[in-house]
């Protein structure tokens, strides 16, 4: 973790720290990079977790992500490149491709599996868990299945181009809606030379994760961020990026924080001890799968 001497201010929102990631081994043994999780979540807030995953051998991720719980929480797995089939208890099955992406509101409680797809070349996608708020735990669970060609492509004036998942850039609004955050979520790609800026909903949480190149980040000369590395904005009411060095591509997501309170105990995030002993206490007596139709948009 760096932090940066920036101070913020109205205007563009300067990066205040950044974080490397560290390696994990998840699922049945799938190697990916942790951006940030449970020891930052109270500063990303309703954002829980980043996940990369990235590799040309199939060994580091064939094993997958077999039948597992959630509860409590928002999964968004956007693949990049290559595929991931999945399916839960809720009857939903299908295949996330290059450049799809799936929001899943596990609310109550879902059972599913997420299998990558062996390929040549590198496969290669990130699962970003969002927060629900406490009214919201305990809802019918919703699912979400954006194929990459519905996902607007707006151009930059000076180059490049953003996909907008969620929120607004433009006057073009991102097909995921209805989302107790309220996110944006872009996609932003800038060649060499090239700066973006947009503006930011100002009580949001909201990061920066570097995907390619080196972007800059902020007021003035702003933060380069590595590849692989992610910067929480601070204060201000729009973000500017800059490739500087190289042709760069980046995700820019915010939300609205939630400040309640989290319990945590793996792939289930509730709000007190004993919501979160009530969801193990379920799980061991096959309850935890509510008998209720669930919402697809």
């Amino acid at each position: 973790m760096t932090e940066s001497s920036s101070s913020p201010g109205k205007g563009s929102r300067p990066v205040t720290v950044t974080f490397a990631g560290i390696p994990m081994l998840e699922g049945a043994g799938v190697r990916l990079r942790r951006v940030f999780g449970q020891a930052q979540a109270s500063l990303f807030d309703p954002f829980l977790l980043l996940d990369h995953f990235r590799s040309g051998d199939p060994a580091d991720y064939v094993a997958g992500f077999p039948w597992h719980p959630h509860r409590g929480i928002e999964t968004v797995t956007y693949m990049l490149d290559g595929r991931v089939e999945h399916a839960d208890s809720l009857g939903n099955a299908g295949t996330i491709d290059s450049g799809d992406l799936q929001w899943m509101s596990a609310s109550s409680g879902i059972l599913h599996q997420e299998m990558p797809q062996r390929k040549e070349g590198v496969l290669e996608g990130l699962q970003l868990w969002v927060n629900l708020p406490a009214g919201r735990k305990m809802a019918v669970p919703a699912y979400r299945d954006l194929r990459a060609g519905r996902i607007p492509k707006v151009p930059v004036p000076n180059g490049g181009q953003v996909r907008v998942v969620a929120g607004e850039y433009a006057g073009q609004q991102g097909p995921i809606r209805n989302i107790a955050a309220n996110p944006t979520f872009l996609d932003v790609s800038l060649p060499q030379g090239a700066s973006w800026e947009a503006p930011l909903p100002a009580e949001d949480n909201a990061f920066v994760y570097a995907l390619e190149g080196r972007p800059r980040v902020g007021p003035g000369a702003g933060t380069e961020l590595e590849e692989g590395q992610v910067g929480l904005l601070g204060t201000g009411d729009r973000v500017t990026l800059r490739a500087a060095h190289a042709s760069s591509r980046a995700l820019v997501i915010a939300g609205r924080p939630l400040h309640e309170p989290i319990a945590w105990y793996g792939p289930i995030v509730m709000n007190t001890q004993q919501q979160l002993a009530e969801a193990l206490r379920e799980l061991r007596l096959g309850t935890f799968v509510r008998d209720r139709e669930p919402l697809q948009e």
